[in-house]
């Protein structure tokens, strides 16, 4: 048997999840089909694997994610914020888990806004099961240790919901973050 992982902590999907998902919701966020522009911002991949536990991969997956754009504005119509939407940005965006747990996003670095430091919601549906959610940050963002979300997370549970984005160059990536989730179910 395998020893235990540590959960990866749940936190408030905010009040920006999407009322109505982009018709082009896929793993790709940079780029919205019809529109000629990528998205401002800098292109970052995001990957990692969907964990059970007891650190087996959870295959088929459904994992989602939602940012703000690169001028600090959600894609809803509740987000009031002076700053125009990027329209090249989709917002939202959906993959599956394949058989080893993988996971793939093309997105953009998340960036600040007011009252709060860069992060990307995260949410994963478990067959059967309630809707995980969480919040993914920024390892070594400054901002982190004054956001009141971040600060709730226990200070040694806090690694388990940060990422490392490395600077990379070629192929039109600027970074390449790698996170895992770990969640507390058991593969079918």
């Amino acid at each position: 048997v395998a020893a235990a992982l540590p959960r990866t902590p749940s936190q408030t999907a905010g009040p920006f999840y999407p009322l109505e998902l982009p018709l082009d919701n896929d793993n790709d966020l940079t780029q919205v089909q019809g529109f000629a522009r990528p998205a401002l911002g800098k292109i970052t991949d995001l990957s990692g694997r969907i964990l059970a536990g007891d650190g087996r991969p959870l295959a088929g997956m459904r994992i989602e994610i939602w940012q703000c754009d690169a001028n600090g504005r959600y894609h809803h119509p509740e987000d009031s914020r002076p700053n125009a939407p990027d329209e090249g940005f989709q917002g939202h965006g959906h993959t599956y888990s394949d058989d080893q747990g993988r996971y793939r996003f093309r997105t953009i670095h998340p960036v600040h806004y007011p009252g709060r430091t860069p992060h990307i919601h995260v949410a994963a549906l478990p067959d059967g099961q309630r809707q995980f959610v969480t919040q993914l940050y920024v390892a070594g963002e400054a901002r982190n240790e004054s956001d009141w979300l971040y600060r709730r997370i226990p200070v040694e549970q806090r690694g388990l919901v940060t990422a490392e984005f490395r600077p990379v160059s070629g192929s039109g990536v600027q970074y390449t973050a790698n996170w895992d989730l770990v969640l507390g179910v058991s593969p079918a």
